[in-house]
Protein backbone atom coordinates (compact mmCIF):
# COMPACT_ATOMS: atom_id res chain seq x y z
CA UNK A 1 0.00 0.00 0.00
CA UNK A 2 3.00 2.58 0.71
CA UNK A 3 3.94 2.07 -2.72
CA UNK A 4 0.57 3.58 -4.13
CA UNK A 5 1.49 7.08 -2.23
CA UNK A 6 4.58 7.70 -3.67
CA UNK A 7 5.15 10.82 -6.55
CA UNK A 8 5.38 8.25 -9.44
CA UNK A 9 2.10 6.21 -8.38
CA UNK A 10 -0.16 9.50 -7.85
CA UNK A 11 1.01 10.96 -11.12
CA UNK A 12 0.20 7.31 -12.97
CA UNK A 13 -2.75 7.36 -11.29
CA UNK A 14 -4.15 10.77 -12.25
CA UNK A 15 -2.58 10.17 -15.73
CA UNK A 16 -4.51 6.84 -16.04
CA UNK A 17 -7.65 8.19 -15.10
CA UNK A 18 -7.83 10.77 -17.25
CA UNK A 19 -6.52 8.36 -19.92
CA UNK A 20 -9.33 6.32 -18.92
CA UNK A 21 -12.03 9.26 -19.23
CA UNK A 22 -10.65 10.34 -22.99
CA UNK A 23 -10.49 6.23 -24.08
CA UNK A 24 -14.13 5.66 -22.60
CA UNK A 25 -15.94 8.97 -24.78
CA UNK A 26 -16.09 6.50 -27.60
CA UNK A 27 -17.78 4.23 -24.84
CA UNK A 28 -20.26 7.03 -23.66
CA UNK A 29 -21.47 8.32 -27.15
CA UNK A 30 -21.99 4.40 -28.04
CA UNK A 31 -23.76 3.95 -24.68
CA UNK A 32 -25.76 7.05 -25.03
CA UNK A 33 -27.04 5.91 -28.34
CA UNK A 34 -27.59 2.47 -27.71
CA UNK A 35 -30.11 3.43 -24.43
CA UNK A 36 -31.80 6.11 -26.35
CA UNK A 37 -34.02 3.10 -28.43
CA UNK A 38 -35.65 2.20 -24.78
CA UNK A 39 -38.19 4.67 -22.66
CA UNK A 40 -36.95 7.30 -20.28
CA UNK A 41 -37.42 5.70 -17.38
CA UNK A 42 -35.47 2.32 -18.53
CA UNK A 43 -32.63 4.99 -20.59
CA UNK A 44 -30.49 5.53 -16.93
CA UNK A 45 -30.73 1.93 -15.88
CA UNK A 46 -29.14 0.26 -19.44
CA UNK A 47 -26.21 3.45 -19.19
CA UNK A 48 -25.88 2.13 -15.98
CA UNK A 49 -25.61 -1.49 -16.66
CA UNK A 50 -23.56 -0.46 -19.75
CA UNK A 51 -20.86 1.44 -17.66
CA UNK A 52 -20.64 -1.03 -14.77
CA UNK A 53 -20.07 -4.02 -17.41
CA UNK A 54 -17.30 -1.61 -19.14
CA UNK A 55 -15.35 -1.52 -15.38
CA UNK A 56 -16.27 -5.33 -15.11
CA UNK A 57 -14.70 -6.07 -18.07
CA UNK A 58 -11.28 -3.81 -17.50
CA UNK A 59 -10.62 -5.44 -13.88
CA UNK A 60 -11.18 -8.94 -15.40
CA UNK A 61 -8.61 -8.19 -18.11
CA UNK A 62 -6.22 -6.61 -15.34
CA UNK A 63 -6.62 -9.98 -13.55
CA UNK A 64 -5.21 -11.61 -16.42
CA UNK A 65 -3.36 -9.12 -17.62
CA UNK A 66 -0.57 -12.28 -19.41
CA UNK A 67 -3.62 -13.41 -20.91
CA UNK A 68 -4.42 -9.61 -22.50
CA UNK A 69 -0.37 -9.16 -23.43
CA UNK A 70 -0.86 -12.72 -24.91
CA UNK A 71 -3.56 -11.17 -27.56
CA UNK A 72 -1.10 -8.80 -29.17
CA UNK A 73 1.25 -11.59 -30.43
CA UNK A 74 0.82 -13.21 -33.43
CA UNK A 75 -0.76 -16.86 -33.89
CA UNK A 76 -0.88 -17.30 -37.65
CA UNK A 77 0.87 -15.41 -40.47
CA UNK A 78 -0.83 -15.18 -43.82
CA UNK A 79 0.74 -15.19 -47.41
CA UNK A 80 -1.21 -15.22 -51.03
CA UNK A 81 1.27 -13.36 -52.43
CA UNK A 82 -0.96 -9.55 -52.82
CA UNK A 83 -2.33 -10.26 -49.39
CA UNK A 84 0.33 -10.50 -46.29
CA UNK A 85 -0.54 -10.23 -42.42
CA UNK A 86 0.41 -11.64 -39.11
CA UNK A 87 -2.81 -12.40 -37.10
CA UNK A 88 -3.37 -11.31 -33.44
CA UNK A 89 -6.07 -12.24 -31.18
CA UNK A 90 -6.53 -8.01 -30.91
CA UNK A 91 -6.37 -7.12 -34.29
CA UNK A 92 -9.21 -9.60 -35.22
CA UNK A 93 -11.12 -8.36 -31.99
CA UNK A 94 -10.48 -4.63 -33.37
CA UNK A 95 -11.62 -5.56 -37.04
CA UNK A 96 -14.44 -7.42 -36.02
CA UNK A 97 -15.31 -4.31 -33.54
CA UNK A 98 -14.73 -1.82 -36.04
CA UNK A 99 -17.27 -3.64 -38.35
CA UNK A 100 -19.58 -3.94 -36.01
CA UNK A 101 -19.72 -0.29 -34.89
CA UNK A 102 -20.02 0.50 -38.55
CA UNK A 103 -23.13 -1.65 -39.30
CA UNK A 104 -24.76 -0.16 -36.02
CA UNK A 105 -24.10 3.41 -36.73
CA UNK A 106 -25.35 2.86 -40.37
CA UNK A 107 -28.42 1.37 -39.29
CA UNK A 108 -29.36 3.28 -37.13
CA UNK A 109 -28.94 6.58 -39.21
CA UNK A 110 -30.90 4.65 -41.81
CA UNK A 111 -33.98 4.04 -38.91
CA UNK A 112 -33.63 7.78 -37.57
CA UNK A 113 -33.88 9.34 -41.05
CA UNK A 114 -35.86 6.87 -43.26
CA UNK A 115 -37.07 4.09 -40.56
CA UNK A 116 -40.55 3.17 -41.51
CA UNK A 117 -42.54 5.46 -39.16
CA UNK A 118 -44.76 3.16 -36.63
CA UNK A 119 -48.38 2.57 -36.68
CA UNK A 120 -50.18 2.18 -32.99
CA UNK A 121 -53.14 1.01 -34.75
CA UNK A 122 -51.24 -1.98 -36.18
CA UNK A 123 -50.58 -3.36 -32.94
CA UNK A 124 -47.32 -4.14 -31.10
CA UNK A 125 -43.68 -4.13 -33.69
CA UNK A 126 -41.59 -7.09 -33.93
CA UNK A 127 -38.41 -6.88 -32.26
CA UNK A 128 -38.79 -3.94 -29.89
CA UNK A 129 -35.97 -3.03 -27.91
CA UNK A 130 -35.10 -4.48 -24.75
CA UNK A 131 -32.79 -3.75 -22.02
CA UNK A 132 -31.43 -7.42 -22.61
CA UNK A 133 -30.88 -6.66 -26.03
CA UNK A 134 -29.51 -3.01 -25.84
CA UNK A 135 -26.71 -4.46 -22.67
CA UNK A 136 -25.68 -7.65 -25.25
CA UNK A 137 -25.12 -4.42 -27.49
CA UNK A 138 -23.04 -2.41 -25.01
CA UNK A 139 -21.19 -5.69 -23.52
CA UNK A 140 -19.55 -6.65 -27.59
CA UNK A 141 -18.81 -3.01 -28.04
CA UNK A 142 -17.34 -2.97 -24.09
CA UNK A 143 -15.46 -5.91 -25.07
CA UNK A 144 -13.71 -4.34 -28.17
CA UNK A 145 -12.97 -0.96 -25.92
CA UNK A 146 -11.90 -2.09 -23.06
CA UNK A 147 -8.90 -4.03 -24.53
CA UNK A 148 -7.89 -1.31 -26.43
CA UNK A 149 -8.21 0.79 -23.14
CA UNK A 150 -6.02 -1.83 -21.00
CA UNK A 151 -3.21 -2.67 -23.37
CA UNK A 152 -2.81 1.07 -23.67
CA UNK A 153 -2.46 1.27 -19.61
CA UNK A 154 -0.02 -1.13 -19.98
CA UNK A 155 2.23 0.91 -21.64
CA UNK A 156 2.04 3.50 -19.37
CA UNK A 157 2.74 1.97 -15.94
CA UNK A 158 3.01 -2.09 -14.76
CA UNK A 159 1.32 -1.61 -11.30
CA UNK A 160 -1.82 -3.49 -11.58
CA UNK A 161 -3.55 -1.77 -8.53
CA UNK A 162 -2.93 1.74 -9.71
CA UNK A 163 -4.41 0.70 -12.93
CA UNK A 164 -7.83 -0.59 -11.73
CA UNK A 165 -7.98 2.38 -8.83
CA UNK A 166 -7.74 4.28 -12.43
CA UNK A 167 -10.41 2.28 -14.26
CA UNK A 168 -12.43 2.50 -11.09
CA UNK A 169 -12.46 6.27 -10.84
CA UNK A 170 -12.85 6.86 -14.64
CA UNK A 171 -15.92 4.92 -14.32
CA UNK A 172 -17.25 6.33 -11.27
CA UNK A 173 -16.85 9.80 -13.09
CA UNK A 174 -18.43 8.70 -16.28
CA UNK A 175 -21.62 7.36 -15.04
CA UNK A 176 -22.22 11.04 -13.03
CA UNK A 177 -21.99 12.58 -16.48
CA UNK A 178 -23.50 9.73 -18.60
CA UNK A 179 -26.99 10.98 -18.00
CA UNK A 180 -26.63 14.79 -18.58
CA UNK A 181 -24.83 13.45 -22.00
CA UNK A 182 -27.60 11.36 -22.70
CA UNK A 183 -30.22 13.59 -22.35
CA UNK A 184 -28.48 16.32 -24.13
CA UNK A 185 -28.03 13.67 -27.29
CA UNK A 186 -31.91 12.89 -26.41
CA UNK A 187 -32.69 16.37 -26.70
CA UNK A 188 -30.82 17.51 -29.94
CA UNK A 189 -31.15 15.63 -33.25
CA UNK A 190 -27.77 16.89 -34.40
CA UNK A 191 -25.91 15.82 -31.63
CA UNK A 192 -27.23 12.85 -32.27
CA UNK A 193 -26.37 12.17 -35.79
CA UNK A 194 -22.80 13.76 -34.80
CA UNK A 195 -22.49 10.96 -32.05
CA UNK A 196 -23.35 8.35 -35.30
CA UNK A 197 -21.04 9.42 -37.56
CA UNK A 198 -18.42 9.58 -34.56
CA UNK A 199 -19.14 6.03 -34.48
CA UNK A 200 -18.63 5.43 -37.84
CA UNK A 201 -15.06 7.30 -37.20
CA UNK A 202 -14.02 5.28 -34.55
CA UNK A 203 -15.36 2.18 -36.24
CA UNK A 204 -12.98 3.04 -39.15
CA UNK A 205 -10.32 3.61 -37.01
CA UNK A 206 -11.09 -0.06 -35.26
CA UNK A 207 -10.80 -1.58 -38.60
CA UNK A 208 -7.48 0.44 -39.70
CA UNK A 209 -5.54 -0.68 -36.08
CA UNK A 210 -7.03 -4.31 -36.39
CA UNK A 211 -4.91 -4.43 -39.92
CA UNK A 212 -1.98 -2.62 -38.88
CA UNK A 213 -1.68 -4.37 -35.85
CA UNK A 214 -1.93 -7.97 -37.91
CA UNK A 215 0.69 -6.08 -40.28
CA UNK A 216 -1.44 -6.29 -43.20
CA UNK A 217 0.28 -6.18 -46.75
CA UNK A 218 -2.26 -5.09 -49.44
CA UNK A 219 -0.35 -5.18 -52.80
CA UNK A 220 2.49 -4.29 -51.23
CA UNK A 221 1.31 -1.32 -49.40
CA UNK A 222 0.89 -1.24 -45.64
CA UNK A 223 -2.16 -0.65 -43.88
CA UNK A 224 -0.94 2.30 -41.38
CA UNK A 225 -2.88 3.43 -38.04
CA UNK A 226 -5.29 6.20 -37.46
CA UNK A 227 -3.65 8.34 -34.59
CA UNK A 228 -6.44 9.00 -32.04
CA UNK A 229 -5.59 12.74 -31.86
CA UNK A 230 -6.90 12.98 -35.42
CA UNK A 231 -10.38 11.60 -34.47
CA UNK A 232 -10.81 13.33 -31.04
CA UNK A 233 -10.01 16.31 -32.74
CA UNK A 234 -12.31 15.71 -35.41
CA UNK A 235 -15.12 14.98 -32.83
CA UNK A 236 -14.28 17.98 -30.21
CA UNK A 237 -14.43 20.37 -33.53
CA UNK A 238 -17.88 19.22 -34.44
CA UNK A 239 -18.72 19.64 -31.19
CA UNK A 240 -17.97 22.95 -30.72
CA UNK A 241 -19.38 23.70 -34.00
CA UNK A 242 -22.65 22.58 -33.35
CA UNK A 243 -22.71 24.03 -29.59
CA UNK A 244 -22.62 27.43 -31.68
CA UNK A 245 -25.42 26.60 -33.47
CA UNK A 246 -27.55 25.52 -31.28
CA UNK A 247 -26.83 28.75 -29.27
CA UNK A 248 -27.61 30.71 -32.49
CA UNK A 249 -30.85 29.24 -33.13
CA UNK A 250 -31.60 28.13 -29.77
CA UNK A 251 -35.12 29.76 -30.29
CA UNK A 252 -36.15 27.56 -33.12
CA UNK A 253 -37.78 23.77 -32.54
CA UNK A 254 -35.28 21.09 -33.75
CA UNK A 255 -36.93 18.39 -36.23
CA UNK A 256 -37.40 15.36 -35.22
CA UNK A 257 -35.83 11.89 -35.50
CA UNK A 258 -37.51 8.57 -35.59
CA UNK A 259 -38.01 7.04 -32.34
CA UNK A 260 -38.51 3.98 -31.33
CA UNK A 261 -41.65 1.98 -29.84
CA UNK A 262 -42.43 3.53 -26.46
CA UNK A 263 -39.87 6.30 -26.68
CA UNK A 264 -41.29 9.31 -26.72
CA UNK A 265 -39.71 12.03 -28.95
CA UNK A 266 -38.98 15.82 -27.59
CA UNK A 267 -42.43 16.46 -27.66
CA UNK A 268 -43.93 13.66 -25.96
CA UNK A 269 -44.87 12.10 -29.09
CA UNK A 270 -44.18 8.65 -30.19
Amino acid sequence: MSELFTAESIISLLTLTFLEIVLGIDNIIFISIAANKLAREDQAKARNIGLILAMAFRLLLLMGISFVISLSKPFTHVDSGWFKAALTGQSLILFAGGLFLLYKATSEIHHKLEGVPEDPAAGPVKGKTTISSVVTQIAITNIVFSIDSILTAIGLTQNVTVMMIAVILSVVVMMFFAGPVGRFVNEHPTIQMLGLAFLIMIGFMLVAEGAHLSEVIVFNQPVGSVPKGYLYFAIAFSLLVEFLNIRLRKTQPPVQLRSYEGQPGRDGIV
